[in-house]
């Protein structure tokens, strides 16, 4: 049976969270590369993006001040604009959705970490899953142990 997320299996193109914040994921990052909002982008394409992308899109936009705050404080020996463009991308993304989603904190965290495995650097995922795990704590509270 075709897997309902492979592209190639004839789906009904809606596309699923995974696509959508590899979308979202693409669309910071051309935003941080232009020096443009990451809805300007967002509103200059010609086709929209899956509804979950550009709402991410907008969340990271509305709230990048805050979200920069929070990368600041936690990246221990880095600086937000010394770190590779693909990983502040994933970051901001990915704090966006502990802080502003109801979506499962693991769900969040594997999800980074999967990007940061196929888009960005050897050593990236590991860098992702160590500061989302230190800023979940802060914006969703301490987990506890099942």
């Amino acid at each position: 049976m075709p897997d309902p997320g492979d592209r190639r299996s004839g789906h009904d193109g809606i596309g699923t969270p995974r696509e959508a914040r590899e979308r979202a994921l693409a669309l910071l990052y051309e935003a941080e590369a232009k020096d443009e909002a990451g809805t300007d982008v967002v509103a200059g394409l010609p086709v929209e993006p899956e509804p979950y992308a550009a709402e991410i899109v907008a969340g990271v936009t509305a709230h990048q001040g805050e979200i920069d705050g929070l990368l600041r404080r936690f990246a221990k020996g880095w600086q937000l604009e010394r770190m590779p463009a693909i990983d502040r991308s994933v970051l901001r993304m990915s704090v966006w959705e502990l802080a502003h989603t109801d979506l499962p904190l693991g769900v969040v965290i594997s999800e980074a970490v999967e990007l940061a495995k196929r888009y960005s650097t050897d050593d990236s995922h590991r860098f992702v899953n160590g500061m989302l795990s230190r800023i979940a704590d802060e914006v969703r509270g301490p987990a506890t142990a099942g």
